[in-house]
């Protein structure tokens, strides 16, 4: 396998000079600040800030990138929530609205999956026993696939609606067969968006962070994400950026960060995707601030295969997986096909000059393609 390289091997070249300081606080291991942060986004000098993540990512994993066999399952969007972000959301007895059965989730699984993520709606009526159950039975059924599921606010849904104290769902949850979190939910962390995009009963930022501390805690670890691209500001961004940070160094529980390209779909909070240099400054910026965080995903099907594959030269590290049966992304159309079989992985990674390896959810290597 390709070793990492020695940093003095590298020359980065900025042709925005005022990154030179910020590279110089790279180089000798040195925290950026928020300053510097919103510098990263501002320049238009990408490339030079790709090149400095790059150097980063390389330092720590030469040249290999992971992946998963995994599947997405989102049981419901049945949700009484009404953000004004998501198309994925239906009322009961709206046109597209659907519950799946057990049956109906076992028959997305398989024995070679390693990950079942789950997220759903917030729905009305499931009690938590439903969600225990489900967890439950995969694991019965696949004890070999490890269980990622439900965010901190749906986690925060079940105290609200059913009066199940966060500590005692997780450890059910965890006794059921619950072995990480997705990082979900978060979306970005400013009062200021809370209100504009109507995410008035769901976990602000406050409420998810203690959510994920709890779960840390409690030996559960889980991923981190952040929703760009929409009515955000640069300076917003990064400040949800350094919120992570902090709680990543006084619990060390995350394991990865996922950028999330907002889809515009039917609400256009916005009249166009974001742009494949944005998402490329995401990626970078989040290597670059998020010194603590083990890995950075360059998500393909919210930003394409293309531009995650380009990702992987630019600080990202992972590229998420097979996912078969993803609907959350896909109700606001996004453009990547719904799954990519495994051997496509592989050929994505190796596209972009980089060594794929297979990984489970706790990112414990599974098989390194040479």
């Amino acid at each position: 396998m390709t070793q990492a390289v020695a940093p003095e091997e590298v020359e980065v070249q900025l042709r925005d000079t005022s990154l030179a300081p910020i590279w110089e606080k790279v180089q000798a291991g040195q925290r950026l600040s928020f300053e510097d942060g919103v510098r990263l986004f501002e320049t238009p000098d990408f490339i030079g800030v790709g090149r400095m993540a790059d150097w980063v990512k390389r330092r720590r994993y030469g040249d290999r990138v992971f992946f998963v066999t995994n599947v997405h399952v989102n049981p419901t969007n049945l949700c009484v929530l009404r953000c004004a972000f998501c198309d994925f959301a239906r009322k009961p007895g709206q046109e597209g609205a659907y519950e799946m059965t057990m049956d109906e989730v076992l028959g997305l699984l398989h024995e070679e999956i390693s990950e079942v993520h789950i997220v759903g709606g917030h729905h009305p009526t499931w009690p938590f026993q439903h969600y225990e159950e489900m967890l439950r039975t995969i694991h019965h059924r696949y004890p070999r696939s490890q269980i990622k599921a439900f965010t901190a606010a749906e986690i925060d849904y079940f105290w609200r609606r059913w009066k199940v104290p966060p500590e005692e769902a997780l450890a059910r949850l965890k006794a059921a067969g619950l072995q990480s979190m997705p990082g979900g939910g978060a979306e970005v962390f400013s009062s200021r968006l809370y209100k504009l995009l109507r995410m008035n009963g769901k976990a602000g930022a406050q409420r998810w962070l203690e959510l994920h501390r709890l779960a840390h805690g409690m030996g559960v670890p889980s991923n981190a994400t952040l929703l760009y691209g929409h009515v955000e500001t640069y300076e917003e961004r990064v400040r949800h950026l350094l919120m992570l940070r902090e709680l990543q160094d006084e619990t060390g529980g995350f394991l990865c960060f996922i950028p999330l390209e907002y889809q515009v779909g039917d609400t256009h909070l916005v009249p166009r995707q974001a742009s494949p240099m944005d998402d490329l400054k995401v990626v970078s910026a989040a290597r670059l601030l998020l010194d603590n965080f083990p890995h950075i995903k360059a998500y393909w099907v919210m930003i394409g295969e293309a531009t995650a594959s380009l990702a992987l030269n630019f600080g990202a590290d992972d590229l998420d997986g097979t996912i078969g049966h993803e609907r959350i992304a896909h109700a606001a159309k996004a453009g990547s096909p719904l799954g990519l079989a495994r051997e496509r992985m592989v050929r994505l990674i190796r596209d972009a000059g980089q060594v794929p390896v297979e990984r489970n959810a706790l990112y414990q290597t599974l098989k390194v393609y040479q």
